[in-house]
């Protein structure tokens, strides 16, 4: 089967402006066709579609990253720019929302411009050579279905570059020093106790370098560190590296992954460890990883063994600790970030395939499986999706295992309906994981047959959850709608769903 290369190629590097507001309007545009556009007739291989509470007409080059967007006016098409996208975008959501929003068009202009300054990173900067890593720091696109996938707070460049993972970012972390009265801590912190020497009365806490820089400056920290109850104790040694998450970061030496606020809103939060979600860590972790001990495979889950923090800034200065890789990992296998394969990077299995279909049975048969399971069995609801499923592959490319991390991103039954649990697996599990994996799939190899895999693994558990059944016969499936949930300031954590083709039909 001949290979076609992806739709939206990697740029030349003369060209940062043309090439930033390309990568930066495939994923708003996403959003506006999905939510808010119509299609209009006649459409084609420069799909027209009709923006309704305004009129306009609107058309770009089609396919998986939707391009070049041009509107039509006084009798002709006219290029859009990023920023004329976005305008174009805010005065639709207005009309069609009755609502006023600056923040988001901001957020968008922001998104691009970081964009930006990252190829311009990439374009002096060394690969990582580990593929895992390589994988990680991948996403110059990042989510495909968010208005602002590469936002960084409306800060300066200099203030988050150095610890970009896009821009293959290393760096120490900060060590501190916590008066051992004012900690609050839960499971297993022994690991953080090993990356350095507290001094009596003080336990260990590390600290991402940007969260302090964004938080040193209050009041409650600046007290504590002048009265004695946070010192500092220097950097570790060597140095960690950013995952995809930008805030979770990993110390290849320490095999362990830590986890810290970051007072910037990412996509749809503000990356802080709240406190309710840090409470609760314990119970739900438990919950998962007693679930994935009766899951049949080799499927794994990344455990989020605790957390560490101080009274006086307990969401501040939270560190997670999450299981790394080894004793996880099958023996020979390389574990690859899920949502690197929809973008591509150099080394990705996806490039040279010599059979797409059978890789594609492969990589359900590994994903699916634990995320249908869990929910069956144990009312546990994975948040499946592609930044939190990392796949390990063989020496051939095969996929021969899934492991999935994120405590936070778990939902437990019945501390949501068993509808909305279900709603919640399917959009992550097939919509935001299978459908991209798909499509990038579909893209490269056109004319492979994919969903009739998906169907027949999702059918050996039709009888055991009835929900599987309605999902193979339904015509449609959620999609979220994370343009308009931004538009109308909705909670970060709510979702909204409309309806999408299903693809399993």
């Amino acid at each position: 089967m001949d290979r076609v290369e992806p739709m939206l190629p990697r740029p030349p590097r003369d060209d940062v402006a043309e090439a930033a507001d390309a990568y930066a309007a495939a994923p708003l545009l996403n959003c506006l066709l999905r939510e808010v556009a119509e299609p209009a007739p006649g459409s084609g291989e420069r799909p027209v579609y009709r923006l309704p509470a305004g009129g306009r007409l609107l058309r770009v080059r089609g396919g998986r990253r939707p391009a070049e967007p041009e509107v039509y006016a006084a009798g002709a098409w006219h290029r859009l720019t990023h920023a004329e996208l976005v305008k174009l975008t805010a005065d639709e959501l207005r009309r069609h929302t009755g609502l006023v929003n600056s923040e988001l068009p901001a957020e968008m202009i922001d998104s691009r411009d970081a964009v930006a300054a990252l190829l311009v990173a990439r374009a002096g900067a060394t690969p990582p050579e580990d593929p895992y890593q390589r994988s990680e720091q991948s996403l110059i696109t990042g989510h495909p279905y968010h208005p602002a996938p590469k936002a960084r707070g409306g800060g300066p460049v200099a203030g988050w570059l150095p610890y970009a993972p896009e821009a293959y970012a290393r760096f120490p972390l900060i060590l501190l020093g916590a008066r051992e009265d004012t900690v609050v801590e839960e499971g297993d912190l022994r690991a953080i106790d090993a990356l350095g020497q507290a001094p009596p009365g003080y336990r260990l806490l590390p600290a991402h370098p940007w969260q302090l820089d964004l938080v040193g400056t209050r009041p409650e920290i600046r007290e504590a560190f002048a009265d004695g109850r946070l010192v500092r104790l220097g950097h570790s040694s060597p140095p960690a590296w950013p995952t995809a998450a930008i805030r979770t970061v990993y110390d290849p030496a320490a095999d362990l992954f830590l986890k810290f606020s970051l007072d910037v809103r990412i996509t749809n939060d503000i990356r802080r460890l709240w406190r309710h979600d840090l409470l609760a860590l314990r119970r739900t972790d438990a919950a998962v990883t007693s679930a994935f001990a009766d899951v049949d495979g080799p499927a794994a889950w990344l455990s989020d063994r605790g957390y560490r923090t101080a009274s006086f800034a307990f969401e501040e200065l939270a560190v997670l600790v999450r299981d790394g890789l080894q004793g996880h990992v099958l023996p020979g296998a390389t574990p690859l970030l899920a949502a690197a394969l929809t973008e591509g990077f150099d080394g990705s299995p996806l490039d040279s395939l010599a059979d797409p279909a059978a890789w594609w049975t492969a990589y359900v048969r590994q994903v699916a499986p634990p995320a249908l399971e869990l929910f069956a069995r144990h009312g546990v609801v994975l948040e499946a999706h592609l930044q939190n499923t990392v796949v390990a592959v063989d020496d051939a490319g095969l996929p021969v295992q899934a492991l999935f991390r994120d405590a936070e991103g778990v939902k437990l039954l019945p501390d949501v309906t068993r509808a909305a649990g279900w709603e919640r697996l399917v959009y992550c599990l097939l919509v935001n994981n299978l459908l991209e994996i798909a499509g990038a799939l579909e893209e490269r190899y056109p004319g492979v047959k994919l969903w009739p895999a998906v169907r027949r693994e999702l059918g050996r558990y039709e009888a055991g959850v009835p929900e599987v059944g309605e999902l193979l016969r339904s015509p449609t499936l959620p999609g979220k709608t994370n343009l308009l949930l931004r538009w109308t300031g909705a909670d970060g954590a709510d979702a909204r769903y409309l309806p999408l083709a299903n693809p399993l039909l």
